[in-house]
């Protein structure tokens, strides 16, 4: 039946479980929850301050080869063994990040998984949800409004309208708004000057949403974030501004994580949602720390590849909030190694078990980066109804020669108990074998070299390439006290490299780095590489075309 049901049919055939019940089954007591209808439920701060001398479960890095056209299936694959880990009777949760409306209605669709393995109610999670996503646009936005509202009036903090680096955001793929002059009218309109917008899930907000411990942390974190610089180039923070206590006002009650469930009622933490390829690409800490309270076996996944989403996931998010993975799972499809193997996207119905052998050294690169953090690692074949057994075999055999276990997942037909194998492996490998983990590189490193580290360590370049502007940059930077930072790197998901046409496993290649920018709140340095836009456009065919509300009300092409 998965073969003809749309994800949105599927999910609208869901019998839900009430959010009470689901709540009920981590032991959150129904006044812990401050419901959103009877299938959403944000978890109070009093519940989770509670859970804190609780011990910790097992943390499970859901992550996937570089993405293709054909795509790979990693939210899927990570919904589906959860419902795995549920099926052979294990205490298991999932934290997700929340979908954006910019590839909602551009060319990715939603977020919330797919087929058999999705996480409901699937239309109010890729459409306006808690709205999160609107507290962290506005908090960002008032200060935007805030800075042009100083200089408007006396200026006494002396800022430079030529640098100022706080530019606005919505949570819509606009290329038009990248660049624009705004203060223009008259001078009741403020000063005229040169900005731009940059899309909701690049905004600093979010990042600092995402790894703030406590809503104390999150205020801090907002106060130290620096919006531009003086006349004599002094960083300027929100706190100076004194826009810090507004900003933390209207983000209290979306910092508390949102309760959802599975298609087969299991439950799942979604909260914030950082871009990998722009941004940092994962869940909320405060979701993930309590997820980790209140079950044995938490699966989280990292946007994109793992050579961004992984890396971010380890060199940043865990890194930043004491966390220590204890095991990864790497998502792989036959369609995706085929091209990767060379083969065009109208042929990749036809065997090829070759061109998967090919295309498995990408799968081996991940693998190998993976390694470099210490952490065990088993590949996920997230399978298709097309695949064939030989095609499946060629990836086992790869797999068995790097001494690395591979398992064939059927989640997307067959939900979790098509996972139950996966979700076997998991439990044993995250039991038996020990993590070792460790961050790539050192705090101690300049920033210079943790970026030219991780793109000859992670995306096999010989090195990092920058115009003296840039490198000036760098080295101000350091000078500053910054370099004990780490590094966020803004890059194509497609390719190891900053070309989105070089599939597989491209080595050699320089990575040219166009800009760099301080996010001094969320305590990372975004380092901006190549063409890499924090402001998408739509494709010439948006999704958006196929979406509207039928006869009935409802909801209809969402994907």
């Amino acid at each position: 039946m998965a073969d003809f049901l749309s994800d949105l049919e599927i999910a609208s055939a869901a019998l839900k479980k009430d959010i009470k019940e689901i709540g009920n089954s981590l032991g959150i007591p129904e006044e812990s929850l401050i419901p959103f209808g009877n299938d959403k439920a944000k978890i109070t701060y009093d519940f989770i301050d509670s859970c804190k001398d609780k011990d910790n479960g097992k943390l499970i890095l859901v992550t996937a080869i570089s993405p293709t056209p054909a795509g790979e299936g990693k939210t899927t694959t990570s919904v589906g063994l959860v419902d795995g880990l549920c099926y052979i009777k294990k205490n298991a949760m999932i934290c997700l990040r929340e979908p954006s409306l910019g590839p909602c209605f551009g060319m990715k669709g939603g977020a919330a998984g797919g087929g058999y393995a999705q996480v409901i109610p699937m239309t109010d999670i890729n459409l306006h949800f808690t709205g999160d996503f609107h507290a962290i646009g506005a908090a960002h936005n008032l200060i935007s409004a805030v800075i042009d509202n100083h200089i408007h009036w006396e200026n006494s903090l002396n800022i430079d309208p030529r640098r100022i680096t706080w530019k606005r955001v919505v949570d819509m793929n606009d290329r038009s708004l990248r660049d624009i002059t705004c203060g223009l009218g008259g001078t009741g309109n403020g000063i005229p000057r040169q900005s731009g917008f940059d899309i909701t899930v690049a905004s600093e907000i979010m990042a600092v949403f995402c790894l703030a411990s406590s809503l104390q942390d999150l205020e801090e974190r907002v106060s130290n974030i620096t919006i531009g610089y003086s006349r004599d180039l002094e960083p300027v923070t929100v706190k100076q501004l004194n826009v810090h206590g507004a900003v933390t006002a209207l983000l209290r009650d979306s910092f508390q994580p949102n309760l959802v469930q599975t298609l087969e009622n299991n439950p799942a933490l979604m909260h914030g949602g950082p871009f990998a390829n722009i941004a940092h690409g994962c869940n909320s800490v405060i979701a993930t720390k309590t997820a980790l309270k209140l079950a044995d076996y938490v699966v989280t996944e990292a946007g994109f590849g793992a050579d961004l989403g992984a890396e971010k996931f380890f060199d940043i998010k865990c890194r930043k909030a004491g966390l220590s993975p204890d095991g990864v799972v790497l998502v792989a499809t036959t369609k995706a190694l085929k091209m990767h193997g060379g083969v065009l996207k109208e042929d990749l119905k036809a065997e090829n078990d070759a061109a998967i052998t090919a295309g498995c050294k990408n799968l081996e690169r991940h693998i190998n980066n993976i390694g470099q953090f210490g952490v065990p690692v088993v590949v996920a074949i997230n399978a298709y109804a097309t695949d064939t057994q030989a095609e499946h075999q060629a990836i086992i055999d790869f797999c068995k020669d790097l001494n690395v276990e591979c398992r064939i997942s059927s989640h997307w037909s067959d939900g979790g108990k098509g996972a139950a194998s996966l979700a076997e492996y998991v439990v044993e490998m995250v039991d038996s074998q020990e993590s070792n983990f460790k961050p790539l590189y050192s705090d101690e490193m300049n920033l210079w070299d943790k970026t030219k580290y991780i793109a000859q360590n992670i995306y096999g370049a010989d090195n990092i390439i920058a115009d003296k502007k840039v490198r000036d940059q760098f080295a101000q930077f350091d000078k500053n006290g910054y370099s004990n930072y780490p590094i966020c790197m803004a890059k194509t998901q497609y390719s190891f490299s900053t070309d989105p046409s070089l599939m597989g496993a491209p080595s050699g290649h320089e990575v040219p780095i166009r800009e760099i920018r301080l996010c001094s709140g969320a305590e990372f340095i975004v380092v901006v590489c190549g063409a890499i836009m924090t402001m998408p456009g739509l494709p010439r065919k948006p999704a958006s075309e196929n979406i509207g509300v039928d006869k009935d009300k409802n909801i209809e092409g969402l994907f």
